[in-house]
């Protein structure tokens, strides 16, 4: 097995996913995940995909992503985590696809209209 490539996207954020044979290692814009993503809950959004299905450790992960803000990122390479396994081992696409990971979350911010003080809120009004 050579190099697996996906994609995964979240609001604005989209995540390039590189697979290959390893121990472990995950590289988020030549950095370490722990050192990008120094809060707990996106490193473990990260490896939600390879906690469920055993995987850990098994798999080095070099993984370019932009735009959007962490939350969005942490969940685009989680996507683009899930897709490179299933192209890499198609029976492991039920039990992802069953936690909602391969499925794209797109909703996104509504943007703003004129005459309005954000998508829907209006000016404040005042009577006096």
């Amino acid at each position: 097995m050579q190099q697996i490539s996906n994609i995964g996207r979240r609001k604005t954020a989209v995540a390039r996913v590189y697979l290959r044979p390893g121990n472990g290692n995950i590289i988020v814009n030549k950095k370490d995940v722990k050192v990008y993503f120094p809060s707990d809950v996106l490193q473990i959004i990260v490896n939600q995909p390879l906690e469920l299905i055993g995987e850990m450790g098994k798999h080095d992960f070099f993984i370019n992503v932009k735009g959007g803000g962490v939350s969005g990122q942490a969940q685009a390479i989680r996507m683009g985590i899930s897709r490179s396994l299933v192209e890499m081992n198609p029976e492991n696409r039920p039990a992802i696809k069953k936690e909602g990971y391969l499925t794209r979350d797109s909703r996104m911010v509504e943007r703003k209209k004129f005459g309005r003080r954000k998508a829907r809120r209006g000016f404040q009004f005042s009577k006096r």
